[in-house]
């Protein structure tokens, strides 16, 4: 068996029963059964009774469901161990970016890093929120940005930039003459917002409510040029940042404050450096919190 026959056994039981477990993991339930007793007979017991209503565990499929979660917490480590020495010796960075954060940080920022340090082999990958937390956490990549607002999980996290949410109107919407708004204006409003993929998608859910309704989203998407444009279009509303919105300029669009809590679009930057010091990860973190800061000091354009 391996790591993920593991991980199939725990869903099942977590499910309590097979074809739930198989409908959950996109799988035939043949196949995850053939799954299963492949484990019975390496383990040589029984693991789960099967019955008409699902499933129930033996006294053995009990322990193993019980020691799985640490065993896998354990070899997980010790993979990510393993890649990063890897990465330290071959003298690799594979950074892990949101959506966004590469245009925010600007190109040139790792172009230039790239320049200086050309013996360090900087690959970057782009992906929604939620994906780069998850391969983050399964062991993935040595560097992240990522956007978030309550990184559990993620305690090394170091916030780089943070930016107001605003609301997004046409000029000829009925709000576009509103200095505020409030989450509540946002009721019964067609929405354009980026998908449950996405950082701000949770948090506009959120809101919404706290504040007692179940907000309109007529279509979500996976960033925000296609929300600019149908809001252009006049066909709903939407949220953005200050600096999306200026690369976007559109004199048909009108950024509007939320008067409550301001919501936040907030950068975050971690480094995965091993029980040993990665010395180039190390030196690419510093690199890239310098290079915020002339961009703070007007130092470099963005």
């Amino acid at each position: 068996m391996d790591t993920k026959d593991l991980e199939y056994f725990r869903i099942v039981c977590e499910q309590k029963s097979i074809t739930k477990a198989a409908h959950y993991l996109y799988m035939t339930q043949q196949g995850l059964s053939k799954i299963i007793k492949n484990i019975e007979k390496e383990l040589n017991t029984t693991l789960l009774e099967r019955n008409t209503t699902g499933i129930t565990l033996t006294q053995t499929g009990e322990y193993l469901y019980s020691q799985i979660p640490e065993f896998l917490e354990n070899y997980q480590t010790i993979c990510n161990e393993i890649i990063c020495i890897e990465q330290s010796q071959n003298h690799e960075i594979e950074l892990l970016s949101s959506y966004g954060i590469i245009r925010l940080v600007t190109p040139e920022c790792l172009v230039d890093f790239r320049k200086k340090y050309p013996q360090i082999r900087l690959v970057c990958h782009e992906y929604p929120d939620r994906e780069v937390e998850r391969r983050w956490s399964q062991g993935q990549g040595n560097a992240a940005f990522l956007v978030g607002n309550n990184l559990v999980g993620f305690p090394k996290a170091k916030e780089m930039e943070k930016f107001e949410i605003k609301l997004l109107v046409n000029k000829k919407h009925p709000l576009a003459d509103r200095k505020g708004i409030r989450i509540q204006d946002l009721k019964g409003e067609r929405m354009y917002l980026e998908s449950s993929e996405f950082n701000i998608h949770e948090l506009v859910i959120k809101k919404c409510q706290e504040a007692g309704f179940k907000p309109d989203i007529v279509f979500e998407t996976s960033g925000f040029s296609l929300c600019h444009k149908m809001v252009q279009q006049n066909k709903g509303i939407s949220v953005t940042v200050d600096f999306i919105f200026e690369d976007m300029t559109d004199s048909e669009l009108v950024m509007i404050p939320f008067e409550e809590e301001p919501l936040y679009w907030i950068t975050y930057m971690m480094t995965r450096e091993g029980s040993v010091p990665n010395a180039d990860v190390i030196l690419f973190g510093k690199h890239v919190l310098k290079w915020q800061e002339n961009i703070q000091k007007n130092h470099i354009l963005r």
